[in-house]
């Protein structure tokens, strides 16, 4: 605008000037001539600062789609005029945004089919039918944060053994996924060869240890449920604590893991021991992974939170509810009752930041009357925030 001003101040002045000069019927066409001059400056100065700069905006627009097939560079010419300036650095940084959010659309679209495959065959093999146990009534729930998992259980049968176990792999995502399947199947092949779980784990340790990272831990909680005999033997690799429920003291008592993981050392022989645990008679077993007793009463975490905390979880067993018309607890009202105590506890608000196992076992009487009426069901009555 100061421009032209400037140019119309010019040319009253010349014509001034000519007056002046006395040019006579010339000042007219000298008028006329100078106004289109005038003019024409101001066009080529538009088109120049102004139109061109512009222009360069829509091609720009409409090649965006070529961009999404191709890398090309974007370039856009500066112009004396500091709003176009900005419109076109803006524009140029708004494209090169979406320009790497295409990259990268695209390389999570093929993850993301790829995490659909892992999931698939997670499934398959968390959700494989639950072996029964003759003497023990157990219930086992695990429910991934994300779409696939890494904290679980499993059962497995050998000979007169029971193996139950829970895990927890360090760490999350796929790379926790792959250590996960690995160790359940090093599992699953050991326990053919020995009857004793420290010496899977000392066998599954001494061949993952060399293959895995050091900050890749895995940490585990493992029973052995002799059928035979009816003794019960808890091995353990930095995990949470084995809560019993003794129904001799209607009492809760936990038992300390070792601060051992798997490969955390090259040679735990002298570490992981199997330690047998007395298991009487409507006693109750509880395993669980982190999040049961790290769960927290606010959506988020600010520091300003509260944890559930293991006080919480065995005043949850302790408070459960006997069986009807029996002086026991069952597997089912345990189970149901730390469900419960969870969502109260997080005013029925769920959020979850990390995979929950949970795995209730209660020695039953194997009597017929007693197996008659006995409830292994979670009874509808108590679904919860959980949906388990």
């Amino acid at each position: 605008m100061l421009l032209i001003l400037l140019l119309n101040v010019l040319v009253v002045y010349l014509i001034w000037k000519f007056n002046f000069l006395q040019i006579g019927e010339y000042k007219y066409y000298l008028l006329l001539f100078l106004v289109l001059i005038e003019w024409t400056i101001l066009l080529i100065i538009i088109k120049k600062f102004y139109e061109f700069p512009v222009e360069n905006i829509v091609y720009n627009i409409k090649n965006f789609l070529i961009w999404w097939l191709k890398d090309d560079e974007i370039t856009i010419q500066k112009t004396i005029n500091n709003d176009v300036n900005y419109l076109a650095s803006f524009f140029k940084r708004t494209l090169s945004t979406l320009k790497s959010i295409k990259s990268d659309f695209i390389h999570w679209k093929e993850i993301k089919s790829e995490v659909e495959l892992w999931k698939e065959i997670q499934l398959k093999f968390l959700e494989k039918k639950q072996i029964e146990v003759p003497s023990i009534d157990i219930i086992a729930k695990s429910k991934p944060a994300w779409e696939i998992g890494w904290d679980s259980f499993d059962i497995i049968n050998r000979w007169d053994n029971y193996y139950i176990y829970v895990w927890d792999a360090t760490w999350h995502w796929v790379w926790a996924w792959f250590i996960m399947m690995m160790v359940n199947a090093l599992i699953s092949w050991f326990s053919e060869v020995f009857t004793k779980w420290s010496d899977i784990l000392i066998n599954t340790n001494k061949i993952l240890k060399p293959r895995v990272k050091a900050n890749l831990l895995m940490s585990l909680l493992l029973l052995t449920w002799n059928e035979k005999e009816k003794r019960l033997f808890m091995t353990w690799a930095w995990h949470e604590y084995l809560i019993i429920y003794k129904h001799s003291t209607r009492k809760c008592y936990k038992i300390k893991s070792n601060w051992i993981a798997l490969w955390m050392t090259k040679d735990i022989s002298k570490i992981v021991k199997d330690k047998e645990i007395k298991f009487e008679l409507n006693d109750i077993i509880i395993l669980y992974s982190d999040w049961i007793t790290e769960s927290i009463n606010k959506p988020i975490k600010d520091w300003t939170e509260a944890r559930f905390w293991e006080d919480r979880l065995m005043q949850a067993i302790n408070e459960a509810p006997n069986e009807d018309m029996e002086n026991y607890k069952s597997v089912s009202s345990v189970f149901n009752n730390i469900t419960i105590e969870l969502s109260k506890f997080m005013w029925y608000k769920y959020t979850q930041l990390d995979d929950i196992t949970l795995v209730v076992m209660h020695y039953k009487d194997n009597s017929w009357f007693s197996v008659v009426r006995q409830k292994k069901e979670i009874s509808k009555e108590f679904i919860t925030d959980w949906n388990w």
